[in-house]
C-alpha cells in the first residue's frame, strides 16, 4: 500500500470517529400527570401497576387515563422495558383486558409529546411517559423513586 493510500485512510478514519460522539446520551423520561393530580412520587412497581392497568383510578377516585407514545417512539421503548412486554405481547395484554370488561379500552395511544401534554392538561386523570427535555409548563412531572429526571440514578431512561 502506497504512503498517499494510507494517509488517506488514516485521515477518513480519523473523520469518521471524530464524527461520532463516544458516548450518546440517552434522554430521561419523565412521568406526566395533570396538575391538579395529587400524586408526586410512585415508586416503580405503582408506575407498572398503572401502566399494566391494574391500578385504575387516582386518589380521590378520579379514573387514570393511559396516554402513550406510538410504536417506535423512545417512550414506548422505555414503557415496553418498564412492563417487560414486546409489542405484540402489549396489544394482546390490552386486548384480553378489553374482552375480559377489566378496562374499557386500551391506552390513547398518540404521535408526539405535544400531543401527550394536550392530552395531560385536558384530561385530570391522563399520565404519560415524556422525554424530559419535551417537558413543558402546564403539566407535572412526578418523581419516581423519590427522584425526578435528571437526578443521579433516576430509573426511567
Amino acid at each position: 500500500m502506497s504512503k498517499s493510500v494510507a494517509l488517506l485512510m488514516f485521515l477518513y478514519l480519523a473523520a469518521i470517529s471524530s464524527a461520532t460522539p463516544a458516548v450518546a446520551q440517552v434522554p430521561d423520561v419523565a412521568v406526566v400527570v395533570n396538575t391538579k393530580n395529587p400524586v408526586v412520587n410512585l415508586s416503580l412497581g405503582e408506575l407498572r401497576k398503572i401502566f399494566a392497568g391494574e391500578k385504575r383510578t387516582w386518589p380521590g377516585a378520579v379514573p387514570i387515563k393511559l396516554i402513550v407514545r406510538m410504536p417506535g417512539a423512545h417512550e414506548r421503548l422505555v414503557l415496553m422495558n418498564l412492563l417487560a412486554m414486546s409489542e405484540v405481547d402489549f396489544k394482546q395484554y390490552w386486548t384480553a383486558q378489553v374482552y375480559r370488561g377489566e378496562a374499557t379500552s386500551e391506552p390513547v395511544a398518540v404521535f408526539s409529546n405535544g400531543m401527550e401534554k394536550e392530552a395531560v392538561v385536558a384530561l385530570p386523570g391522563a399520565i404519560a411517559l415524556m422525554d424530559a427535555r419535551d417537558v413543558k409548563s402546564g403539566i407535572k412531572v412526578l418523581k419516581v423513586e423519590g427522584l425526578l429526571p435528571g437526578s443521579p440514578g433516576y430509573p426511567l431512561h
